[in-house]
C-alpha cells in the first residue's frame, strides 16, 4: 500500500457529508452516575462522497479515482470543506493563526498543528497534509518570507537557522485530510442514478 499525494475531486467532496468521530466508553454505575473514558486520543473522520455526485461526469470521475487508488489499497488527500484552514473555513489564513512551537536556539523542525478551543477545553490536532503554496510562517509575529521550507507530505516546517530561545513560531495554512476508500466495490445503477439515487462512496481518515 502507499499514499498517493493526489486530492479527491473537490467539486464532488464539496457536496459530501461527514465529519469527525470520537470513541468514548460510557459505563453507567448502579447509582446512575457515569464513568466516561476516551478510547481514542484523536478523532477520526469519515465521509460519504456519493452525496456530492451531480451528474454522470461526476460519477465517472469518482469511479476513475477509485480505480486509480485500487479501492481501499492506497490513501489520498481529501478536502473537508467544513474544516480545511488553520482557523475557520470563512476567515482568510494569516501567519499568526496557530502557535506551532517556541524556539530554543537548537530546534529547527516544527510540526504543523491545529488547536480547537472554546475556553472550557482544547484539543490539538497534528496536521500532516498541508496544501502546497498556502503555508505562512511568522516568528514573534513577524512574517517570514524565506529561511524555511515545509514538507507537504508530513507537515514539518524546517528552518535554515533554528529560531532563537523563546521565539514564538506561528503558522497559517490550508490542509487536506489523509483518507482511503472504505470499500472495495461501488455499486452503481445508472437508471436509478439518473432518477436521483446516488451510490454510497465511503471515505475514512487514516493514521499516518
Amino acid at each position: 500500500m502507499a499514499f498517493h499525494e493526489v486530492q479527491f475531486p473537490t467539486g464532488i467532496s464539496k457536496g459530501s457529508s461527514g465529519g469527525p468521530r470520537r470513541m468514548t466508553d460510557v459505563v453507567t454505575l448502579r447509582s446512575g452516575f457515569e464513568q466516561r473514558n476516551a478510547i481514542w486520543q484523536h478523532s477520526r473522520r469519515s465521509y460519504n462522497a456519493g452525496l456530492g455526485l451531480q451528474d454522470m461526469k461526476d460519477l465517472y470521475e469518482a469511479l476513475e479515482f477509485f480505480e486509480a487508488r485500487r479501492g481501499k489499497l492506497h490513501g489520498f488527500r481529501w478536502k473537508d470543506w467544513a474544516d480545511y484552514k488553520s482557523k475557520d473555513p470563512i476567515t482568510a489564513t494569516t501567519a499568526v493563526d496557530i502557535t506551532i512551537g517556541v524556539g530554543d536556539g537548537s530546534t529547527d523542525d516544527f510540526q504543523l498543528v491545529k488547536t480547537y478551543s472554546d475556553g472550557a477545553g482544547s484539543y490539538t490536532r497534528t496536521i500532516k497534509k498541508p496544501v502546497a503554496g498556502t503555508v505562512k510562517i511568522a516568528l514573534n509575529g513577524v512574517v517570514q518570507n524565506s529561511g524555511w521550507t515545509v514538507d507537504t507530505t508530513t507537515g514539518i516546517v524546517s528552518f535554515t537557522s533554528p529560531p532563537g530561545s523563546t521565539v514564538v513560531v506561528t503558522a497559517g495554512y490550508e490542509f487536506d485530510v489523509p483518507v482511503r476508500f472504505d470499500q472495495d466495490q461501488i455499486m452503481v445503477n445508472v437508471e436509478q442514478f439518473n432518477a436521483g439515487a446516488v451510490p454510497d462512496i465511503d471515505i475514512l481518515e487514516i493514521r499516518l
